[in-house]
């Protein structure tokens, strides 16, 4: 076995998959440069790191229940002038989540709101923030299956600590008492160190009519309005552009 040979069986076994990939190019680097032996296995190295943070970053966005086609890269700020880009931009270093603040974007139907908060998530994901993202009947019917299995404690603990916590159309439909109870908690639970994200087609002073309890429904609303943005995004819904013409028969 020679040398080559037995530095690929060694990566290998070591499972340094990134920078067995591109061992036959950086070999061949290091020969056209003549490149030192430490040089050479920074590149291997560097390989492997790209690799396995690119892997991390998969795994985060798919842990999160975002998918992949909806990021900043894609979204058309031409679209919505009502949209600031600049300060989504900003956001979007997540300095935001270091200070556990909130966003809430709120419109009409189709007019970049979860988009908007999707991309918001992917870009924490990149950064290795451990994202969950949830339609409002997901966030709630979880909790209730939850409930019945006897699990919601641990479900609980777990999207009070995770580190962005989205929903997606909040206000879709009244809430039970149960359901205002298990929010309160993760809301109290988060209060002040953990971000969360809110897009809704209702404004903020319609929320309180989901709530069976008022009192429940202000202390709610009042944390989770605490130290947030609130974009008020204005226009017609941009999927009626793609929607089919019919021509007159």
């Amino acid at each position: 076995m020679n040398d080559f040979t037995q530095l690929k069986s060694q990566l290998k076994i070591l499972k340094l998959s990134g920078a067995l990939e591109n061992l036959d190019m950086r070999v061949l680097e290091a020969k056209q440069n003549q490149l030192a032996y430490s040089e050479f296995l920074s590149m291997l190295l560097s390989d492997e790191i790209e690799l396995r943070q690119m892997r991390k970053v998969a795994r985060l966005i798919q842990k999160a229940g975002l998918g992949s086609e909806k990021t900043l890269e894609n979204f058309d700020f031409s679209f919505n002038p009502s949209i600031p880009a600049p300060k989504i931009r900003e956001l979007a270093t997540c300095r935001f989540i270091d200070r556990g603040e909130g966003i809430f974007f709120i419109g009409p139907t189709g007019t970049g709101k979860t988009h908007l908060a999707k991309a918001l998530c992917h870009s924490a994901c990149r950064k290795h923030y451990c994202v969950a993202f949830y339609s409002f009947h997901q966030f709630f019917n979880k909790l209730e299956q939850a409930a019945i299995a006897g699990r919601e404690f641990k479900l609980i603990q777990y999207l009070s600590n995770v580190d962005l916590l989205a929903i997606d159309d909040f206000g879709f439909k009244k809430l039970t008492q149960q359901a205002a109870e298990f929010l309160y908690a993760i809301v109290d639970a988060r209060f002040g160190h953990k971000s969360i994200i809110l897009t809704s087609n209702r404004a903020i002073n319609d929320w309180l009519n989901i709530f069976p309890d008022p009192v429940i429904a202000n202390t709610i609303l009042d944390r989770v309005a605490h130290h947030s943005f609130q974009f008020i995004i204005k226009g017609q819904s941009y999927r009626k552009n793609f929607k089919p013409k019919f021509e007159n028969a």
